[in-house]
């Protein structure tokens, strides 16, 4: 019976990702550029608006990249980063929150006790964890939001570690994305 319930939920999982993907690449098909445009419409507002869109970004799985890059392209290297910092973390801080509170509900006891030494890892040296995996985008940026969050990583090492390992990896996309608006194309081959 277990197993029937953990099926029935592991497909659900994988329709809902997949119909949010779906929805993402065939109905919204959107551009930084179209993004941008669309942005910088609310004036003033545009900044918190942009940092709210990042934040609520990872609960519609929306590619990173694109706001990115948008944030370069509307607001400059240098506060494109800015802001894409601050809502890149608030929307880190709100999935790994959200997987904290779902977490033990989703996963089942037999899938914990296969991962409990990284388990332990990960909450004695999540701050290095963090770090590296922000640092070194190998997996992508929300599953590790999530992962913390069920893995019980440590909030100050998880937030820390967030903050200061995207860093690099966000003024990269803001600069190249304000490389389009001033079609610098020696700032593209720099990145």
């Amino acid at each position: 019976m277990k197993q029937r319930s953990w099926l029935i939920k592991s497909l659900l999982f994988i329709v809902v990702v997949g119909g949010l993907l779906w929805f993402n690449h065939k109905v919204l098909h959107l551009s930084p550029e179209g993004i941008r445009t669309w942005i910088l419409t609310f004036g003033g507002a545009a900044p918190v608006l942009f940092i709210f869109i990042y934040a609520v970004r990872p609960l519609i799985l929306f590619p990173a990249s694109v706001l990115s890059l948008t944030g370069g392209l509307a607001f400059g290297p240098v506060w494109g980063t800015v802001y894409t910092i601050v809502g890149a973390t608030i929307g880190a801080v709100l999935s790994f929150w959200l997987a904290r509170f779902l977490g033990n509900k989703l996963v089942s006891t037999r899938s914990k006790e296969k991962w409990g030494k990284l388990e332990k890892q990960l909450q004695q040296k999540g701050f290095i964890y963090i770090l590296l995996l922000r640092l070194i985008p190998i997996f992508p940026f929300d599953l590790i939001s999530y992962g913390a969050g069920v893995a019980k990583v440590n909030f100050s090492s998880f937030l820390f570690g967030t903050l200061l390992g995207i860093i690099p990896g966000t003024f990269a996309y803001s600069f190249l994305g304000s490389s389009f608006l001033h079609e610098k194309k020696s700032y593209i081959v720099l990145t």
